[in-house]
């Protein structure tokens, strides 16, 4: 057989949920997370056992997750030995528990920069949205005082109906509070975010809004990315063709060329997300057990090299569908997870794209 495979031979990304306890109840959460202690969370000496194993197989960047991570005691130490160990450390908490204080702490353990979401438009779009109260305003607090801590942000936004049309003044928001980076999550329907279906865009939203941000990252100040949005790998190559091929170069001396390409779905090829109880997936919202740390003594490389689930996914001739016989396959390879949430198949064709292959013939 023709066999396609990923020449990643190791992560660059691995996000890790280092506890699910969180006190929001966003709408989306593909952990349904709560404010509750849950069993079986790796303790802080098999934080480090796994960090040592990761450490020893690359050094890719490392995000700190949740649930809200700042709620663990140990985040500090955790955080700093990972750098340590050479990885860079980012951080994606909520914004609340951040105070002058913690601030300064992460700053001290070796956080190189974090994340905080911004839902809405309006304070009253994002509460709704993070199901609690007032989360605008401890957000933008605990924001205040990381910038005085001098640690650098992005803003994260998940897109949906709800705010779709509203993308423009949440960017103009995050150029206004010194992002660096607007990152664009398009709405997987898993977790608490399944009875949310009907607040996913369309596929040909979908194409709409990625050329906005296409358009918008050539315009802006600060990048603006995507994530679960692996169609956009396409969007930004053919565009980026077309502007080349133009005689005068106009376009290109006013588009930021120097941001990376979009990598398309890393879902189990470059990114790997560990749960917060040490068991690998391919990404926070494909749901599918790659296996367990504790039980291969926390051997982080063997359940990555060694997973049938990231061997498929590195194996793109596996693929079905359009995604199958698509020419940007091995570019975009579509979001595995979204595949999974609509058919339970993850090696199925991405749903919310609305281009048509040059091989759909042969369907």
């Amino acid at each position: 057989m023709n066999t396609e495979k990923s020449k990643n031979p190791a992560p660059r990304v691995i996000a890790w949920e280092i506890t699910r306890r969180c006190v929001l109840a966003c709408k989306h959460c593909r952990g349904s997370a709560r404010d509750m202690s849950y069993d079986g969370e790796l303790n802080t000496g098999e934080c480090f056992k796994t960090i040592d194993s990761i450490a020893s197989f690359c050094k890719p960047i490392l995000i700190l997750t949740g649930g809200e991570p700042m709620t663990r005691p140990d985040i500090y130490d955790i955080a700093s030995y990972a750098v340590e160990r050479g990885l860079r450390v980012v951080l994606a908490p909520c914004g609340h528990l951040i105070t002058s204080q913690t601030a300064r702490r992460l700053k001290d353990s070796g956080v190189s920069a974090i994340s905080i979401s911004i839902d809405g438009a309006t304070v009253r779009e994002h509460d709704e949205f993070r199901g609690v109260s007032g989360a605008y305003e401890s957000a933008m607090e605990g924001l205040r005082h990381a910038i005085e801590a001098g640690i650098p942000f992005q803003i994260n936004t998940t897109v949906s109906r709800q705010n779709a049309d509203s993308l423009p003044a949440i960017l103009e928001k995050a150029v206004e509070l010194g992002a660096k980076t607007l990152d664009l999550f398009f709405l997987v329907p898993t977790g608490r975010a399944a009875a949310l279906r009907d607040l996913e865009i369309s596929a040909a939203k979908h194409e709409e809004l990625l050329n906005w941000v296409y358009d918008s990252d050539r315009d802006s100040p600060i990048r603006v990315k995507t994530t679960c949005a692996p169609h956009y790998a396409r969007i930004q190559h053919t565009r980026r063709i077309a502007e080349r091929s133009k005689e005068t170069g106009t376009a290109l001396r006013n588009s930021n060329v120097a941001h990376p390409a979009s990598a398309g779905c890393m879902a189990g090829q470059g990114f790997v997300f560990i749960s917060h109880t040490g068991i690998l997936q391919p990404c926070g919202f494909l749901d599918i057990a790659c296996g367990d740390l504790r039980t291969v003594d926390y051997d982080f490389k063997q359940l990555y090299l060694e997973s049938q689930v990231f061997k498929n996914l590195r194996d793109v001739s596996t693929y079905h569908g359009k995604c199958g016989v698509c020419e940007f396959r091995r570019l975009c390879g579509g979001c595995r997870a979204r595949a999974y949430a609509h058919s339970g198949d993850y090696l199925g064709e991405e749903p919310m794209c609305a281009y048509i292959p040059v091989a759909s013939s042969v369907l």
